[in-house]
């Protein structure tokens, strides 16, 4: 990895349903330790929340994202399982 590689950190939980505005809500509202490049949120069917929030390797550590600030997880009643999260590196834009 090189300085200029960007990591990609993707966050995304599942509401109980009828709960996926609540969900995105307690999401955009979590103050991250620092200020990623850009952070963005989605929703989807089922009441998915999907956060990407997008990082300077450098600002990362030696492991691929292993120092950044990640959203936590959201209260048990809110989610109707643990939160799934991935972690990419840029290869460039196409």
């Amino acid at each position: 990895m090189t300085d200029g590689t960007v990591v990609a950190l993707m966050w995304e939980a599942r509401a109980v349903r009828g709960r996926g505005t609540e969900l995105l809500e307690w999401a955009r509202s979590q103050q991250l330790a620092r200020e990623p490049l850009r952070r963005e949120s989605f929703r989807a069917g089922q009441d998915r929340v999907l956060v990407i929030t997008w990082w300077r390797a450098a600002d990362a550590g030696e492991a691929a994202g292993a120092g950044l600030p990640e959203l936590p997880e959201p209260a048990a009643d809110l989610i109707t399982r643990p939160v799934h999260r991935w972690r990419f590196e840029s290869l460039g834009v196409d």
